[in-house]
């Protein structure tokens, strides 16, 4: 049973989902300003945030597993940690590159597993920064199998907002049923 609290956390999140969904929509030239408010409630009522083990967030945060177009192979998608944004030094252990600053916009991705040398990894070690409207949505939850699941490990503010969604729309059941191999 999900709590009262919960309840309340999970609405006021999923309002500002909508208005977050519309106002991009509006800035994207999909919609007028009259319809502004028509897409806020449409967005609220319908359908869950949680979709495919991952949600549209605008905001991401460094540490967060998030959902990427594939900057090599723009048709696929990558699932990459969120290492640093615009404004951070990024500094080579290879001493013959220059550090450069992340410009407005971009961040920088690397693959969790460290064992992985660069070109393996396909992450931003090998095709650099990435800009952020390039990132899809926030992977809050992972399902290998029937009984390796489990929320993914993200940055301790997307925890706290992710665990709403989670505890109101989590059907692993569903999922596990839905699940492609």
């Amino acid at each position: 049973m999900v709590s009262v609290s919960t309840w309340c956390r999970y609405i006021a999140h999923k309002l500002e989902y909508s208005m977050a969904v519309s106002w991009k929509n509006y800035k994207g030239g999909r919609i007028t300003e009259g319809q502004i408010g028509d897409t806020v409630w449409k967005n609220l009522f319908q359908g869950k945030i949680f979709k495919c083990l991952f949600y549209h967030d605008s905001r991401v945060f460094i540490g967060d597993v998030v959902v990427l177009k594939d900057p090599e192979s723009p048709k696929d998608y990558l699932v990459r940690r969120l290492a640093a944004t615009e404004g951070y030094e990024m500094v080579s252990k290879d001493e013959k590159e220059e550090p450069f600053i992340l410009d407005k916009d971009e961040c920088w991705v690397l693959a969790d597993n460290e064992a992985l040398k660069p070109k393996e990894a396909k992450d931003s070690r090998t095709f650099g920064p990435v800009h952020m409207s390039d990132i899809i949505g926030r992977v809050i939850y992972c399902l290998r199998n029937a009984v390796d699941h489990g929320p993914v490990r993200n940055s301790e503010f997307s925890v706290k907002k992710d665990l709403p969604v989670l505890e109101v729309e989590l059907d692993v059941e569903e999922m596990a049923k839905n699940h492609k191999t």
